[in-house]
């Protein structure tokens, strides 16, 4: 490998080394429902979305607090000599996607018969440290 493509692909080691990321596949809510508490903590402080998950009181709040506790736990595996309190971890991201569909049948008048689609969705959570950006550095 060259040095330049050595660099680049050192630095990107090194960015990736700040960023932790969870998933959680095939969960059994619909994708709309899970987007209402994910649009809660996007971009929140870690602590604080921690929160208020806890005392959200939509179904879904209970396996993202799961999911965020393990995207942390990912970033303390990646960075074992940093503490999580001084770190000002921020979610960076949450993503929600449509996972698979089961298609069900319910009974419906004259003999016919109506689709049920039991929905499901995968979520990202992606965690990363805030840069404090101070006036100072700057100029």
């Amino acid at each position: 490998m060259g040095s330049r493509k050595y660099s680049a692909a050192e630095a990107r080691k090194e960015a990736r080394k700040s960023v932790a990321m969870a998933s959680l596949n095939n969960c059994p809510t619909s994708p709309r429902k899970m987007r209402l508490v994910a649009d809660l903590i996007r971009g929140m402080a870690v602590e604080k979305a921690l929160f208020v998950l806890k005392y959200s009181p939509k179904e879904s709040s209970i396996r993202l607090e799961k999911l965020l506790l393990s995207a942390l736990s990912n970033w303390q595996t990646k960075n074992p000599d940093a503490r999580l309190e001084d770190s000002n971890l921020v979610v960076e991201s949450v993503m929600v996607d449509g996972g698979r569909m089961l298609k069900r049948i319910s009974p419906a008048p004259q003999g016919r018969a109506h689709r049920i689609r039991k929905r499901s969705n995968h979520v990202t959570i992606i965690v990363g440290s805030k840069q404090v950006i101070t006036e100072n550095a700057e100029a």
